[in-house]
């Protein structure tokens, strides 16, 4: 009995010293809007695949960056029907941020606004994450949840 609870706790106790031992460095985000793109230039990738080397990640607590925070977040808006190129009009956010509606992140939520515009916005906590086009998992949380999922089914088996 001793033997399947020291085998249960141990996985935790080594996933405490890992996430107490991580830097303290500031996450750094992708920051940019389409709405305040140049005419003609998809910068923020709203129509086109966001280009990282038209961007900059920003440290999120520097005085660069447009709003403090421990996340980076990617907002997507589209209106059912539009003007622009496709047809449809589209407005890409990225940025930082520092709650998240839902008090989960790493997560994509998503809806429909009264207007009809559709939006989606996903979260994510590893440096530059908000470039991609969903939720990213590092291979830290891929390991711990694997070391908790083995250890339960060791304790009940």
């Amino acid at each position: 009995m001793i033997r399947r609870l020291i085998r249960f706790i141990v996985p935790f106790i080594i996933l405490a010293i890992f996430l107490t031992s991580q830097g303290v460095d500031a996450i750094k985000c992708y920051q940019c809007s389409s709405d305040t793109d140049p005419d003609g230039d998809d910068v923020c990738g709203a129509y086109t695949k966001f280009d990282k080397e038209r961007n900059i990640a920003v440290e999120c607590n520097s005085d660069e960056s447009k709003m403090p925070g421990t996340f980076c977040v990617k907002l997507t808006q589209q209106s059912p029907r539009g003007f622009i190129w496709d047809g449809r009009w589209r407005q890409v956010i990225r940025r930082c941020a520092s709650v998240a509606n839902t008090g989960v992140t790493g997560v994509c939520n998503w809806g429909v606004y009264e207007n009809g515009v559709y939006w989606q916005e996903c979260s994510c906590s590893e440096d530059a994450c908000n470039s991609a086009n969903g939720p990213g998992f590092d291979r830290f949380t891929i390991i711990a949840v694997a070391a908790v999922a083995l250890s339960i089914g060791s304790y009940f088996s």
